[in-house]
């Protein structure tokens, strides 16, 4: 009788650990919904290495098969498969094609962050993007024309052991205009150390101060 009650609590364990992954599988793109606009990843499991080259889209998603277009200052997002029930910052970046996005794997110094959500309360721990299951922001005004990878991170920071769960998600867009901006760029991976503060935070032992990892937002 204990080894079965033992064996269910196992198989219950599991079971809400499943539940509390999630993956960013919808695009939110001006008036449009598309998930054929994203590089679907193969499964709701996280990976932990923010310097693995699964940083950039996750690890082998699948092809989109279409391309959203999207005007500086309309919205855009993503939608989750589930709530986000793990604490941790989640932060959208913009990646520029050197031409077709459908045929660019995301490398090179083309990133730029243009949305984050960080802390909200210290005492407990709460994150802005605690329990959401959209994640939205606009265009910046001055985004220069052209294809791009949309992409948006969660660092879950819910382990306490100095190792994240990290959730990502890319997605293909067009934006219009004719902005001119020029913000700095990054590279993904190689734009936050696997020793940042930021991805080793303990949020169960006092913490009093935090900051997303990454580059600063580009509000344009």
């Amino acid at each position: 009788m204990i080894k079965a009650a033992a064996f269910i609590f196992a198989l219950l364990f599991v079971a809400q650990s499943v539940y509390s992954h999630y993956i960013f599988k919808v695009l939110l793109a001006g008036s449009k919904t598309s998930t054929a606009a994203v590089r679907q990843p193969q499964s709701v499991e996280p990976f932990h290495d923010i310097t693995s080259s699964a940083a950039t889209c996750n690890v082998n998603p699948s092809p989109a098969s279409e391309v959203v277009t999207v005007a500086p200052g309309e919205k855009l997002g993503f939608k989750l498969s589930n709530n986000m029930y793990h604490q941790g910052p989640v932060s959208i970046y913009l990646g520029k094609a050197p031409g077709d996005v459908s045929k660019w794997d995301g490398s090179g110094k083309a990133w730029f962050k243009i949305a984050e959500w960080g802390i909200k309360s210290y005492h407990p721990v709460d994150f802005t993007s605690h329990n959401l299951n959209e994640f939205m922001t606009t265009v910046p005004e001055n985004t220069p024309p052209g294809q791009y990878l949309a992409r948006i991170e969660q660092l879950a920071l819910h382990l306490g052991t100095g190792v994240p769960e990290i959730f990502v998600s890319c997605a293909q867009i067009k934006v219009t205009g004719k902005g001119t901006g020029n913000p700095a760029k990054v590279s993904i991976p190689g734009y936050i150390a696997a020793n940042d503060p930021g991805v080793t935070a303990d949020i169960y032992n006092g913490m009093t101060s935090y900051k997303v990892p990454g580059p600063a937002v580009w509000r344009g």
